[in-house]
């Protein structure tokens, strides 16, 4: 079920800017590497953690939609909950020290128009923020909340990130990114449950 979150197809590619091979992580992705890789995201109300050891140059990024739900309905990984989890689980099988993880966190931001009462980009931002204080991993930067789309670049050997705020007007563009991934998700069959014949 959680095959949105294999390494293998996260899409990777040499990134002209930076001149080192990337990855580009979507909603539900995540990566750990070691290699030099840059991790790159593009963000609305989503959520993306960057967490690191830096005694092992090992890092990884995830990218969330939602800060939790029901796991069990077919998609886990579009849920924060889940997503740090995973996450941070990958970091420490991989070698990575709980003691020595420092996390870099990107995102949140309110870019969808009418949702004012409870707004999905304060909520990732909140839950995130807490899920790392919960965890005792010290949060050493954070860009969130506020109405822009990010694109973050992070490099997990140097702990470096780069954050481009992009316009506000073109929220429109992340918007409807994120409410296509949304309704894709809500489309998912739920898996793992009875089995009709």
């Amino acid at each position: 079920m959680n095959v949105a979150l294999q390494a293998d197809e996260v899409m990777r590619y040499r990134d002209p800017q930076f001149k080192v091979p990337a990855a580009k992580l979507l909603p539900t992705q995540y990566l750990v590497v070691d290699d030099g890789t840059a991790l790159v995201t593009v963000l609305g109300s989503c959520v993306a953690a960057c967490i690191r050891d830096p005694m092992l140059q090992l890092g990884g990024m995830n990218h969330f939609l939602l800060p939790d739900g029901n796991t069990g309905d077919g998609a886990p990984a579009r849920y924060g909950s889940y997503a740090m989890e995973v996450l941070i689980n990958e970091l420490l099988k991989r070698g990575a020290s709980r003691k020595r993880l420092e996390a870099k966190v990107f995102g949140g931001a309110n870019v969808l128009k009418g949702f004012t009462s409870n707004p999905v980009g304060t909520r990732n931002a909140d839950f995130v923020l807490a899920y790392l204080a919960a965890e005792r991993i010290p949060v050493v930067a954070e860009d969130l909340r506020g109405i822009h789309p990010r694109k973050v670049f992070f490099f997990p050997q140097t702990g470096k990130v780069m954050v481009n705020r992009m316009p506000h007007a073109h929220d429109a563009e992340v918007a409807a990114t994120e409410s296509a991934i949304r309704s894709r998700l809500s489309r998912t069959p739920v898996s793992g449950g009875v089995e009709l014949f």
